[in-house]
């Protein structure tokens, strides 16, 4: 268990994805100065899904499953708010909110996936990767923007279902749920059931 400072959003940031902000609230500000001033820990926060409630000022509800980001990129604007680019790396479980002093922070527990990798196989993988392409070329045909067709996945599962996550043309919602799946043959389940939604619903805007 450990504290670390989190970034409340109205989305949800899945592993290996990578999480473009741009931080202007003051108390995210000071965040950033902190946790670039930790010359023990790699310059990391946690990002949670906001269930209800607003991204600024405070006073929303917040998920209890998230994803560890890690700073890869930092550009200060003139004004003194920043630009950065993080990617995230593994999932956890909130144990318990701590006050939002000067920022939220929160007492975590990394939460590794549950099952056998061999759940999982490589046959799956390539024919989740095949349909996510193919509804992206659908979202195109739509006139809407949608991950390029070459996009690539992680020869390791666990990170190849998450990158397919990220590709695919889901909703806040549907990315939590595949976030909270217990292990990969749940979260592959899971996937596979929220792309038939998604096809749905495409393919009712096609018609």
């Amino acid at each position: 268990m450990a504290v670390m400072p989190m970034f409340p959003l109205g989305m949800t940031l899945l592993p290996g994805a990578v999480l473009p902000l741009h931080v202007f609230e003051e108390r995210y500000r000071q965040m950033v100065v902190d946790i670039l001033s930790d010359d023990v820990n790699p310059p990391e926060f946690g990002v949670v899904m906001i269930e209800r409630g607003h991204e600024v000022g405070g006073g929303d509800a917040r998920s209890t499953i998230g994803t560890v980001a890690r700073i890869i990129d930092l550009q200060v604007t003139p004004d003194g708010r920043y630009a950065m680019a993080a990617v995230g790396t593994e999932r956890f479980r909130v144990n318990a909110w701590l006050p939002d002093d000067p920022y939220p922070l929160a007492d975590i527990e990394l939460w590794p996936d549950e099952g056998d990798l061999s759940d999982v196989s490589t046959a799956q993988i390539v024919e989740l990767h095949d349909r996510v392409k193919e509804l992206n070329e659908l979202v195109r045909s739509l006139g809407d923007l949608a991950p390029p067709p070459d996009s690539e996945i992680s020869p390791d599962p666990r990170l190849a279902v998450y990158h397919l996550g990220s590709l695919s043309p889901l909703g806040v919602a549907d990315r939590q749920r595949l976030l909270a799946a217990p292990g990969l043959a749940e979260r592959v389940e899971t996937l596979i059931a929220v792309l038939d939604d998604a096809a749905a619903v495409l393919e009712f805007r096609r018609t």
